[in-house]
């Protein structure tokens, strides 16, 4: 959708200073972000590919709703502070950090319009897989998926309403609704069967579990490659867009993190609020940036979320990574600690066996 105040706003030399040099089959070269001609075997890819990744989306989803106990999961919606600390996570830190972050780099108005839409997305399923990974709160983070998913509904409007008036109309911004829901029934119905599952028989929960997680963790990585082979285009994007691409989801991860501490929350549930703030349904962002903008201003903007999507599966391998080696750490510690506690006990049960020391008053 062509929107008049974002065209008015994208004059000659802002397009000359984002400028570079681009392949000659761009159908836009004007900006430092080509775009270039979907050719038929993308198009054919990109059938298979969504086909064959929204089937192994499900199957991911249905061995994580094997790890949630109904009691737990239901525990968390009846008494939902972890719930509310996520919410005001995911609606609250995110989009306002993308609002700080746009006024901090000056970047373009169309540049900070989809900074914002990937601010107030909703969590993305990617965060369940590490999350079991980093041993959090699977209820917790199964439960804020779906509730900040529903959510989406109403505070992504609302959100965009307050953040993105000083640069364009909200109204220019088309929210697919029907991805929306798409998704939230794609992560409801396969959990739900998981769940069942893990009530009736939970040895064989267990097993899918452990394929599932693996699974997940594969497809989370094919999810990114694949992205970057259908949305090919010029990466000589501005570099304004490379800092906070960066910046952002480390912010969320730690934002998060301290949060949900500060809010008193364990450890563990600190570690599932954390990943559920940071990882954002970056999907969800490119439909709705390609549905709301004309080509002319997509070159400016159009790889962010795919950049996103890179950049926080890379902190959240580096908190994967962290998490291991401290855990790691710490058994290695609890094991020399136990076994010095057990030669003290040895020796101190030896002396009772063998005499040991006797006073004068026992003689």
């Amino acid at each position: 959708m062509q929107t008049n105040l974002l065209s008015q706003q994208f004059n000659a030399g802002s397009l000359a200073e984002n400028s570079t040099a681009c392949p000659a089959n761009a159908t836009i070269c004007d900006g430092t972000s080509c775009v270039l001609p979907e050719d038929n075997f993308n198009q054919t890819l990109s059938v298979v590919l969504s086909t064959v990744l929204t089937i192994m989306l499900a199957l991911v989803m249905f061995s994580m709703g094997c790890n949630v106990e109904l009691k737990n999961f239901l525990g968390h919606i009846k008494r939902p502070w972890g719930i509310f600390v996520g919410f005001l996570c995911q609606f609250g830190i995110m989009p306002l950090t993308a609002f700080l972050l746009s006024l901090a780099f000056n970047i373009l108005p169309i540049q900070a319009v989809v900074v914002l839409i990937m601010g107030c997305c909703p969590g993305g399923s990617a965060s369940n897989v590490i999350a079991y990974w980093v041993e959090g709160d699977m209820d917790l983070s199964i439960s804020m998926t779906t509730c900040s998913t529903l959510l989406a509904m109403g505070m992504m409007p609302l959100c965009l309403f307050i953040y993105t008036k000083m640069w364009t109309d909200s109204n220019a911004i088309v929210l697919p609704y029907n991805s929306i829901g798409l998704s939230l029934v794609a992560l409801v119905i396969p959990v739900s069967f998981g769940i069942f599952v893990n009530h009736k028989w939970p040895s064989k929960a267990k097993i899918i579990l452990k394929v599932g997680s693996i699974v997940g963790a594969v497809l989370i990585v094919v999810v990114a490659v694949v992205g970057g082979i259908l949305y090919r285009g010029s990466w000589i994007i501005s570099p304004k867009l490379w800092i906070i691409g960066t910046i952002f989801p480390a912010a969320g991860y730690s934002l998060g993190f301290f949060l949900a501490r500060i809010a008193g929350l364990s450890w563990h549930r600190c570690r599932t609020v954390s990943l559920e703030t940071g990882m954002q349904n970056t999907q969800l962002c490119s439909t709705i940036v390609q549905l709301s903008f004309t080509p002319e201003q997509l070159e400016l903007m159009f790889t962010f979320p795919l950049l996103y999507s890179i950049f926080q599966l890379l902190f959240a391998l580096l908190i994967l990574g962290g998490y291991r080696l401290y855990r790691r750490h710490r058994i290695k510690t609890k094991t020399d600690v136990e076994n010095t506690a057990q030669k003290e006990d040895s020796k101190s049960s030896g002396d009772k066996i063998n005499g040991g020391f006797v006073s004068d008053e026992m003689k």
